[in-house]
């Protein structure tokens, strides 16, 4: 059948040829289109890939994606054996930052969970010290307990009390050598445990305050010096009427400080005695006005009566004078140095003393115990930090394993992929490497 041009289109011809398939008995078709002679056929080209020795395109592009398999294989080998996604930065940019600095985060807080641990253990250690500390102020309780004991003999005592100096020794030499990794555990200074997770702001210090340990700082110090300086000093002066007659009086005063019951930390009191005038004249006989206190240690005070009065029983002869004549006093005390007295009872050697001591060993025993319920305190509150640190860094941990860590079924899925490409790639590449080869046959 023919078509006849139009549009300037080639004529095309169409043959149809039929026949039957022998095994359906249906007839099938064959279309052929044909151009029509003086008219140039239009036909699809087909790619031709030209014999060439001088470049081996083939060979080059198995290499490249060779390249990239092995690439990607080399990278998942990396996961499996670090079990880490995220080997180098260009692996992930932003969850290496956010990773690392969750890092430091645990860091920190497992170093801080170390020095509140080591602050527990000073603790500790303070808290036994102090338990031998109760052991031996129980010990000093049945000393004095015995010695107070109106059937114990003065020799019997002594033995007594000799122990006793002997356990104050021990309480100052715990006191003293208690250390915890070279450091006084008994300090007046707070010991400061520091903890911090590395963020801003995120850093605290808990103060741990175990105090001084002595026999003194417990009450059972008896032996105490200092320095006592006071200047008094006193200006009367006084005019006596009696009637309409004057007398003259002479009054010679002096005073003889004498310093009594000083008690080292308490208000410091002495006692000023025979601080008196005595009033001299032909009227009569003198008369003590005053007496002076020292009140504390820095400041004198003369207790008495600002005015003295005088009344006359007897009337006065006419033209006689009454008068005083006044003297500054003055009392100075230089530097005085006082043993004794203190906090507490420092011998057993009498009953009273005993009885004395007995209740300074009871008052130092509740100190003690005092003292001790504070570390308690202190250790439970560390402990306390401890276990939320530990919290706190197991939900970071878990945090950063699920940014950081590899998913490692996987990456025996991708192992498993890039090493069937692998091979078959390298297949390739030594096929593509043998077409050159064949074109050797063509020269012989």
């Amino acid at each position: 059948m023919g078509l006849k041009p139009s549009g300037g289109l080639p004529m095309i011809r169409w043959n149809t040829i039929g026949f039957r398939d022998a095994g359906k008995g249906q007839a099938l078709h064959r279309h052929d289109r044909e151009a029509v002679p003086g008219r140039r056929a239009q036909s699809k080209e087909k790619f031709k890939m030209a014999l060439s020795i001088l470049n081996n395109i083939p060979s080059l592009a198995a290499q490249n994606q060779l390249a990239i398999t092995g690439s990607e294989l080399q990278r998942t080998l990396f996961r499996l054996s670090s079990g880490s996604r995220i080997n180098s930065g260009s692996d992930d940019a932003a969850g290496l930052a956010i990773a690392d600095g969750l890092h430091a985060n645990i860091t920190a807080l497992t170093q801080s969970s170390r020095n509140a641990n080591d602050g527990v253990g000073a603790l500790q250690v303070a808290d036994g010290s102090l338990a031998q500390v109760t052991t031996l102020l129980n010990r000093a309780v049945t000393l004095a307990t015995e010695s107070a004991n109106g059937t114990v003999s003065n020799n019997q005592r002594v033995a007594l009390d000799s122990e006793f100096s002997a356990i104050r020794a021990e309480i100052d030499r715990i006191g003293t050598n208690t250390t915890f990794n070279g450091t006084a555990v008994f300090t007046a200074t707070p010991t400061n445990v520091y903890l911090s997770d590395s963020t801003s702001g995120g850093a605290s210090n808990i103060g741990v305050t175990t105090g001084l340990l002595s026999a003194s700082g417990i009450g059972l110090t008896a032996n105490a010096s200092g320095t006592l300086t006071s200047t008094a000093n006193a200006v009367a002066t006084k005019t006596v009427t009696v009637g309409a007659t004057t007398y003259t009086y002479v009054a010679n005063l002096s005073a003889t400080p004498t310093a009594n019951e000083v008690l080292i930390g308490a208000n410091a009191a002495a006692t000023l005695a025979n601080l008196a005038s005595a009033i001299n004249g032909g009227a009569g006989a003198g008369t003590t006005y005053g007496q002076g206190t020292v009140a504390n240690a820095s400041a004198v005070a003369v207790a008495g009566a600002t005015t003295v009065s005088f009344v006359s029983k007897t009337p006065g002869t006419a033209g006689n004078t009454v008068a005083t004549t006044t003297t500054d006093v003055g009392n100075t005390f230089g530097t005085a140095t006082m043993t004794g007295g203190g906090t507490g009872v420092a011998t057993l050697t009498t009953a009273v003393l005993a009885q004395a001591a007995l209740t300074n060993i009871n008052a130092a025993i509740a100190f003690v115990a005092g003292t001790r319920g504070q570390i308690g305190a202190a250790i439970n509150r560390l402990q306390s930090a401890v276990n939320v640190m530990q919290n706190q860094s197991q939900n970071l941990s878990a945090a950063e394993d699920g940014i950081r860590a590899a998913d490692i079924a996987q990456e025996v899925a991708n192992m498993t992929k890039f090493s069937i490409l692998n091979q078959t790639g390298i297949s390739s590449l030594a096929q593509a490497n043998q077409m050159q080869q064949s074109v050797l046959k063509l020269l012989q």
